[in-house]
Formats: structure tokens, sequence, C-alpha cells
């Protein structure tokens, strides 16, 4: 009975297939302490059916950029919000979405450096080559 893995549960290749992310991710994030597992008695790891949404969910968070730290303090709110911790998130999402937006600001103006720069290149190009 060591390998049975109980209705509802799966391995972690599983999880990784049906979250589209890699085993070595899925492990990362217990290492973080963002994902647990259990254990069958031959030490495979096990995952019941709600990891898959919990991984999408480490994804969304770390694809906004932020930190495993960050995303740690977030995930309980987003499966168990109380007016506590609900509170704590509005403050801290508030926060990392205003970083967010002042990043978005640079890499535009770094983008729009850029496209000064392409058109002067492209400007100078051109009429070098009409006068060759």
């Amino acid at each position: 009975m060591a390998g049975v893995i109980r209705e509802g549960a799966m391995r972690i290749g599983e999880l990784a297939r049906r979250s589209g992310v890699s085993v070595r991710s899925l492990r990362y994030y217990e290492e973080q302490s963002l994902l647990a597992s259990e254990r069958t008695t031959g030490g495979q790891r096990i995952y019941p059916d709600t990891a898959v949404e919990r991984v999408r969910w480490i994804q969304r968070l770390y694809e906004a950029g932020l930190p495993s730290r960050t995303v740690a303090e977030l995930l309980p709110c987003v499966f168990a919000p109380d007016t506590v911790s609900a509170r704590d998130m509005l403050d801290r999402l508030t926060a990392e979405r205003d970083r967010i937006d002042a990043r978005a600001t640079e890499l535009l103006a770094t983008r729009d450096k850029l496209d000064a720069m392409i058109t002067s290149a492209r400007t100078f190009f051109s009429g070098a080559g009409a006068s060759a």
C-alpha cells in the first residue's frame, strides 16, 4: 500500500502538468514554504487538488514581480482571508501595485528613449545612404 495515493490527491508530476510549472519550481515553492505536500510511506510527494489553484496564484504573484517573502505573506490572505489579513493584504497589495506602476513608468520612459534613438539612427542611415 506504500504507493497508493488517496482519491483527490496527485503526485508532483501531475501537479506540474496541471498547473503548467516545472517539478523543480514546485520543489522550490515547498522550500520557500509557499506550497505544502504530504508524503506517502514511500516518500513521494502528494498534493490535494486545491494545490493547482495555489500554484497558479504563486505564479501570478511572481509574474507581477513580487519576491518569495511577499508571496508567502499574501497567500494566506488569498486562501483564508479574515478582517485582519484582508486589511494587511490591501495595504501590501496597494504598495506592490504602486511599485509595479513606478517600474512600468520607468520602462516606458526607457522605451521612448530607445524609440528616439532608433528614429535618429534610421534618419542618419537613410541620409548617409542617399548621399553615398
